[in-house]
C-alpha cells in the first residue's frame, strides 16, 4: 500500500478515498432501481439518448455516450444547455431518453434544459447526488448517487460514483450479465487502484506547464476528467484528446519534453492508442502511459478488470496522484482560484 504523508490529507485526498465505499453503497442500494428504469427503456425502445451536464459530470456524460452507444447502438449525443436556458428552444424530443447529470442538481441552466426536454415529450432520468434537489424532482426517475456531501471545489467520488451509475444502468438496460457481475467487483477494484502508484508521473508534472491527455473511446471522458483536474487544480493548461483527433493539428504542439498522458481500457481502441505513443515517443514528448507498455515512455500501473470499468479504475488512481501534485506545485486542491462547488450558470 502507498501511504500517504500528512501533507497529502487534503479534503480532495478523503474524499476520492472515500469513492470506493460509496460505489459499494451505490450499486446495493440502486440495484432495484437500476433494474426498473432499464426495463422501462427495454419496453420504450428509444430514438435516441441526450444528456444534459457541466464540467465533471459532463465527462461522465461523454462516458455514457459511449458506452450507451457501442452497447445498444443509439445515438447518443450532448444537449447545448444554453439552447433551452438561454434562446429558449423548445425540442422535440418525443420517445427520447434525457439524462441528466449533476451532483448538486441546483445548476438553473441544466433545470431550464430538463424542463425543456420534458415540455418536449422526453423521458428524464437523472444521474444525481442530491435527492431532494430541485433535479431530482423534475425527473420521471432518480439514480442517486449517494456519496453524501462532498466539500473539495475539486469533485472526485462524485464523478467515479456517477460514471458507476450509468454503467449499471446500461447493464440493467441491455441485460449485460457479465457486466453487471464485474461492477459488483468494482468496489475493490477500486480499492486497488487507490494504492497504484502514479508518483513518478507528479514528479515529471511538477515543473510543466501544458500537456495533453489522451484516451479514446469509453477512456475519452476518463481524459476529459483528468485535463479538467490538471486546470483547475494544479494551475496546468492540460487539453483533452482523443487519439485519433492528436494527428491532426495538436500534434503541431508536440516537441522534446512535452507531457503527455494516455489512457487505454483493453478493447478495440489499444491499436490505434499504442501507434500514437510510438509516434509520442518518436518526437521526444514526455509520453506517460495507463494500459501498456511502450519503449520510451513511462508505464503506469493500473488494475485490470472489464474493460467498461478500466477507465474508472484509472481514474481512481489519477485523482491520488493530482492531489501530490497539486501541493508540490504550490496550489491548495479543495479551493481552486475562481471557482465555487455549485455553478449557477444561466
Amino acid at each position: 500500500m502507498v501511504a500517504a504523508p500528512a501533507a497529502h490529507l487534503t479534503q480532495m485526498f478523503l474524499e476520492a478515498a472515500e469513492a470506493p465505499d460509496v460505489v459499494a453503497r451505490q450499486l446495493s442500494s440502486n440495484n432495484a432501481q437500476a433494474k426498473t428504469i432499464g426495463a422501462r427503456l427495454r419496453k420504450m425502445k428509444p430514438r435516441a439518448v441526450v444528456t444534459g451536464a457541466r464540467g465533471s459530470s459532463d465527462n461522465a456524460a461523454t462516458y455514457a455516450k459511449y458506452l450507451i452507444e457501442t452497447k445498444t447502438g443509439i445515438i447518443t449525443s450532448s444537449t447545448g444547455l444554453s439552447v433551452a436556458s438561454v434562446y429558449a428552444t423548445q425540442p422535440k424530443l418525443d420517445d427520447v431518453l434525457f439524462l441528466a447529470i449533476s451532483q448538486s442538481g441546483k445548476s438553473p441552466d441544466l433545470l431550464a434544459t430538463v424542463q425543456s426536454a420534458k415540455a418536449g415529450g422526453a423521458y428524464v432520468v437523472a444521474v444525481v447526488n442530491d435527492s431532494a434537489s430541485p433535479l431530482a424532482a423534475l425527473a420521471d426517475d432518480v439514480l442517486p448517487l449517494l456519496a453524501m456531501a462532498e466539500s473539495s471545489v475539486a469533485a472526485t467520488k462524485t464523478y467515479l460514483a456517477s460514471v458507476c451509475a450509468i454503467a449499471d444502468l446500461v447493464a440493467e438496460w441491455t441485460e449485460d450479465h457479465a457486466l453487471a457481475a464485474a461492477l459488483q467487483e468494482l468496489p475493490d477494484l477500486m480499492r486497488a487502484a487507490w494504492d497504484c502508484d502514479w508518483s513518478e508521473a507528479a514528479t515529471r508534472l511538477t515543473p510543466a506547464r501544458d500537456l495533453y491527455t489522451i484516451g479514446r473511446g469509453l477512456g475519452f471522458g476518463a481524459a476529459q476528467e483528468m485535463a479538467l483536474k490538471f486546470k483547475e487544480t494544479c494551475g496546468l493548461h492540460a487539453e483533452a484528446f482523443s487519439s485519433a483527433e492528436v494527428r491532426h493539428g495538436p500534434m503541431a504542439l508536440v516537441k522534446k519534453g512535452f507531457p503527455a498522458v494516455l489512457l487505454s481500457q483493453r478493447d478495440e481502441t489499444r491499436p490505434g492508442l499504442q501507434d500514437l505513443a510510438a509516434k509520442l515517443v518518436a518526437t521526444g514528448s514526455d509520453v506517460m502511459i495507463a494500459g501498456f507498455v511502450q519503449a520510451g515512455a513511462l508505464s503506469l500501473p493500473v488494475v485490470a478488470a472489464h474493460p467498461v470499468l478500466e477507465p474508472i479504475l484509472m481514474t481512481q488512481s489519477f485523482y491520488r496522484m493530482v492531489d501530490s501534485l497539486a501541493l508540490a506545485r504550490g496550489f491548495d486542491p479543495d479551493r481552486p482560484p475562481n471557482l465555487n462547488k455549485i455553478t449557477e450558470t444561466r
